[in-house]
């Protein structure tokens, strides 16, 4: 499990370093990157939860692992809803004004 996790975590961490000149991207590709960056860094938790759970025999650290991560994810997925309908926005008001100059 452990050799699975950093495997993962290597092939995470390789996609966030090619994606990083496109973080600022449009929505689309800034999603891409916010959704490796999260990926590499759910591999680097659920690794430090798995010793926890080992350690102190409980479930709290996957639980709490759980939580960040939610979180992590659900602060991403509004931010590429803000951004989304931002440049959503902007395409209507320069479709509009383009389409009274062709007038």
């Amino acid at each position: 499990m452990g050799a699975v996790g950093v495997l993962a975590l290597a092939v995470n961490l390789a996609s966030v370093l090619i994606l990083l000149r496109y973080k600022d991207g449009d929505a689309n590709v800034r999603s891409v990157w916010l959704c490796s960056r999260n990926d590499a860094i759910g591999n680097i938790a659920v690794m430090i939860a798995a010793l926890g759970v080992w350690g102190i025999a409980t479930k709290w650290p996957d639980l709490l692992v759980a939580a960040i991560m939610a979180g992590l994810f659900l602060t991403s997925s509004f931010q590429i809803l803000r951004q989304s309908l931002h440049e959503l926005q902007e395409a209507r008001t320069h479709g509009i004004a383009e389409a009274k100059s062709i007038r």
